[in-house]
């Protein structure tokens, strides 16, 4: 379970859009404004809903699954091509407790991963997932045969869930889960233990398996070594995990001040505050100032 100390609401909302950097549009920011009106919020419920039916049908009639959902790339190419979506059902754990546990973990990540990013780059993250998985049953099956591709792909679903780990620990190295809903642990430390195993994975395997979880990691690649962003704004939102908490705990009064003209939420109700993601501190600013103010780098001692 993650432990997020952000609030969210009209006035200091963190999303995707307060991220971005206005000025240097990318390729993912002209995707986003082509295709992120077809982006599905909450997914991850949706994602989690599909696996819930993959638990019954596997404890019910395993053979359903591999007959008519799992990813049969022969089968596909002979019209079958709800298998590209129907193969991420196989459920990450055919026990009911640990599948509850981890289906609550993965929706605990993905909520936390879509407020932080927006929802058109976490579902952007997921397809790219998706579609590494493909490939790479692809490219095992001259070594495997197209069946046991289909098997491996259909445990690398629980692989794409895993990648949001990385990048939650990748993203806010210091945010909280807690093992087995006791055990406090920080995400980085959980995603270096699991880069660990994969490594290992990747050592002592074969070279088959290695294609497929390099592939199943392609999301998390694309977007942490090609698409450095991410990263980049971790400082940015530990500060204003920071600050907020600082706030929470302090002497009542206003929670937004502009740090230009100083209006708070208590002068206009109507008034939004974001955060410049060029200045270095806890700089909050009014709609009015937020792109007219001159960023404070170090050294500097005003806005």
């Amino acid at each position: 379970m993650a432990k997020n100390n952000e609030k969210y609401g009209k006035t200091g909302v963190f999303t995707g859009s307060v991220l971005r950097n206005e000025g240097n549009m990318n390729f993912i920011n002209k995707l986003e404004r082509k295709f992120g009106r077809f982006a599905v919020h909450n997914l991850m419920i949706y994602l989690i809903a599909m696996q819930a039916l993959g638990f019954f049908l596997l404890n019910s009639n395993p053979a359903f699954y591999v007959n008519w959902l799992s990813l049969d790339i022969s089968a596909i190419l002979h019209g079958q091509i709800w298998r590209l979506v129907t193969f991420l059902i196989f459920p990450s754990n055919t026990s009911i407790v640990w599948f509850l546990i981890s289906s609550f973990c993965f929706f605990s990540i993905g909520r936390l991963l879509e407020q932080m990013w927006g929802t058109f780059r976490l579902n952007l993250y997921l397809i790219v997932g998706i579609i590494g998985i493909i490939i790479g049953t692809c490219l095992i099956i001259p070594f495997y045969g197209s069946y046991l591709a289909s098997i491996a792909a259909a445990g690398s679903s629980t692989q794409l869930y895993l990648s949001m780990l990385l990048a939650i620990a990748a993203t806010i190295p210091d945010a909280q889960f807690f093992l087995n809903f006791i055990i406090p642990v920080k995400a980085k430390w959980l995603g270096i233990f699991y880069g660990v195993l994969l490594v290992y994975d990747c050592i002592k395997g074969t070279w088959p398996s290695r294609i497929m979880l390099v592939m199943t990691l392609l999301n998390f690649i694309l977007f942490f070594f090609l698409y450095r962003k991410p990263v980049q704004q971790a400082k940015q939102v530990k500060r204003k995990v920071v600050y907020q908490h600082e706030v929470k705990h302090s002497a009542s009064g206003p929670r937004h001040r502009c740090a230009v003209c100083g209006r708070t939420e208590l002068d206009d109700p109507t008034l939004e505050f974001r955060y410049c993601s060029k200045c270095e501190g806890n700089y909050e600013y009014c709609q009015e100032h937020l792109y007219t103010h001159k960023h404070v780098t170090k050294g500097d001692g005003q806005a």
